[in-house]
């Protein structure tokens, strides 16, 4: 039985012809279940490289199938993360406000269109399943935290009209208890609050690091005027209070320092969360009787709130489904057709993500470095782990890429930047050189399994923490030696790594705690600040070349920068616009009066995500295309190499990847 779960929205990447907002039907994905088991499943981002993304999920469907061996018409059942009635009702009011779009012919024949425009096949209409959006968000959680009976949290921005919903969940059943609709959405709450500190959605992880700076009791008063605690676990949100914070504080600009006063407020909103969710719980805990608890949906992913239910004792158990954002309605989605056209399947504990793509074999990797020999120089390794270890003790920061992708936002070992938890020097190193992002953020240790204890006050009878979804103490006798990994308020978010699911990333921890005493790394996700985590070998040489990476190693091989490398080797290479890119010329009259031209490109899914550019470099991108050298380009644009400014702004161009970049032939 193939049942294929997926999420998204119905745009090609190149295209905007629905041009829904960034906050629907974002984290497109898809997820194979064959006969009750996931045998793939990736994000689309990782695949067209646009975070959060709501195109179609094609290339993950396909993706999917090609792991499988399959076609689209051996897919038996596709589950979507929406009720069909709530869909048709959406896209009714969307072709009343787009009727370009022409008649809408019902949610099912529409996803047959975007199947058959994607793949030439058309389902059939009856194969479709829909599943309503937080009980996807609840399936994905209960059907995979190894408990017959638990208590089920979903909690994000709003899904359905719904914001919040608690459920009981006993054997094969999963039965409402209480939902919440989107005027009290928690994450909506979260995200208008830190639009006073310079961000936006999908920024909110940013301010969970930053809360421990701050002193909630600053700001407590002001923000328990922001929400009401109610009989039975109940509670309001009053939105609309929440603009006072513009009596405050003024609403930061990226880019301006942080003061105390942002922190504290961090610190009171952050707090503010933990109250409400605590309510809930406690409330549903006692009446129902559940030891058990999982998690889903954006909000699960504050760990620092799930650290905090850890050591308050409420539970026995607490599972957070790693993909806990809506790309985890896909898993949901394909296990909630799969429970109900298979009653028998067993309930099963997650041990691991490792669905997507492969790094490649010794030779594949090996033809893609040479591809790149120019920029890098590289060596198969005898002993990848003792000699990465030994680099890594010296004080070098790695990329490191081996097996298949993890499913969900956080690096687990296949697709991390590694480092030696013990350098506290590594915080702004990384930050400021590679990940190129605020000072401030914390970075994740991976611990072998187990040692854990040694190092961090664990749950009672929980040794496996294998997904980053909590933050624990360091136990205080290791915090000045584990600076790096260990945050202004003594804590972490750990990742435990066992050598069943994950041999390779174990070995190199084990050899670098045989090298230092102390085994563990240092792992944040390999990407920049742009992208999303990269998924192929030429990605990750690509995010190494254009960050302070030190080295990088995929699979057995080692490579690393040669002395030469710069801007001027571009010259040498295809270079041509990214699909979801936009070049621009728009004129606009100055506080002078004058009439100006200001060239820039510009994200085709995002339009507030743009990157000024000269004249120059506007000419040059233009002509240039995937089968033509940049250097056989910048004579007819009236530009040479030896213009080393426009060399460095076409390579930022490239960092920032609104274009893309070959070292040699076509881009196909």
């Amino acid at each position: 039985m193939n049942i294929l779960g997926f999420t998204g929205g119905f745009d090609r990447v190149h295209e905007s012809h629905y041009g829904f907002p960034i906050d629907f039907a974002h984290d497109a994905a898809a997820v194979l279940v064959q006969d009750g088991v996931i045998t793939a499943a990736i994000e689309e981002e990782r695949l067209n490289r646009i975070k959060h993304t709501n195109k179609a999920p094609a290339n993950a469907v396909r993706f999917c199938l090609d792991q499988a061996g399959i076609g689209l018409a051996d897919v038996d059942y596709f589950g979507y993360y929406a009720t069909e009635a709530f869909l048709d009702e959406f896209f009714l009011r969307y072709h009343l406000d787009h009727p370009h779009l022409g008649p809408f012919k019902g949610t099912r024949s529409t996803l047959q269109d975007v199947f058959e425009r994607d793949f030439g096949h058309r389902p059939d209409a009856d194969k479709f399943r829909f599943i309503s959006h937080h009980m996807a968000h609840a399936v994905s959680a209960f059907a995979v935290c190894g408990h017959e009976d638990s208590l089920v949290l979903s909690m994000d921005g709003v899904g359905e009209s719904v914001s919040t919903m608690v459920l009981d969940g006993r054997g094969k059943s999963l039965n409402v208890l209480a939902a919440k609709p989107q005027h009290y959405s928690l994450g909506n709450y979260y995200t208008r609050a830190i639009g006073f500190l310079g961000y936006r959605i999908y920024d909110e992880y940013k301010v969970m690091g930053l809360a421990p700076y701050g002193d909630p009791a600053r700001f407590r008063s002001v923000f328990n005027e922001f929400y009401a605690l109610l009989p039975n676990g109940d509670y309001v949100i009053y939105n609309e209070r929440v603009l006072n914070l513009h009596r405050t504080l003024p609403p930061r600009r990226r880019g301006e320092p942080f003061t105390q006063l942002h922190k504290d407020i961090a610190a009171a909103l952050q707090e503010s969360l933990e109250a409400i969710v605590f309510h809930i719980l406690r409330y549903q805990q006692d009446v129902t009787g559940h030891e058990n608890l999982a998690l889903a949906g954006g909000v699960a992913q504050n760990s620092s709130m799930v650290g905090k239910l850890w050591r308050s004792g409420l539970f026995r158990d607490i599972f957070v489904q790693p993909a806990a954002d809506d790309a985890g309605c896909a898993i949901g989605c394909a296990l909630a057709v799969a429970h109900e056209v298979t009653p028998s399947l067993p309930k099963t504990r997650l041990a691991h993500t490792f669905w997507g793509a492969d790094a490649g074999t010794d030779e594949s990797v090996a033809a893609t470095l040479e591809q790149w020999s120019s920029f890098v120089e590289f060596r198969k390794m005898a002993d990848p782990f003792a000699e990465t270890a030994a680099l890594l003790a010296e004080g070098a920061v790695a990329g490191w890429v081996q097996g298949r992708t993890e499913y969900g936002p956080r690096a687990l070992g296949n697709r991390s930047i590694i480092a030696d938890p013990r350098l506290a020097a590594h915080k702004d190193t990384i930050n400021a050189m590679i990940k190129k992002r605020e000072g401030y953020r914390p970075f994740a240790p991976s611990v072998l399994e187990d040692r854990a204890a040694d190092f961090f006050e664990m749950p009672p009878d929980q040794p496996k923490f294998p997904f980053m979804s909590s933050v624990l103490q360091v136990r205080e006798q290791w915090r000045a030696t584990l600076g790096a990994i260990t945050h202004v308020d003594g804590s972490a978010r750990l990742q435990t790594v066992s050598r069943d699911t994950n041999p390779r990333y174990y070995a190199l921890i084990e050899a670098f705690g045989k090298q230092t005493g102390v085994p563990m790394l240092l792992n944040t996700s390999f990407n920049n600040n742009i992208e999303p985590i990269v998924n192929t070998a030429e990605e990750a040489i690509v995010c190494f070349l254009t960050s302070g990476l030190n080295y990088l190693v995929i699979g057995d091989y080692l490579a690393w920068k040669r002395p030469e490398l710069g801007p001027a080797l571009l010259a040498g290479c295809r270079l041509w616009l990214s699909p979801c890119s936009q070049l621009t010329a728009t004129q606009a009259v100055d506080e002078n009066g004058d009439r100006q031209t200001r060239f820039a490109l510009v994200r085709n899914y995002d339009s507030t995500r743009s990157l000024t550019i000269s004249e120059t470099a506007y000419r040059v991108i233009g002509a240039a295309d995937a089968n033509t050298a940049l250097g056989d380009v910048l004579p007819r644009c009236g530009a040479s190499t030896a213009d080393q400014a426009l060399m460095a702004e076409l390579f930022n161009v490239w960092s920032d990847r609104y274009a893309l970049v070959s070292p040699g032939g076509s881009a196909a």
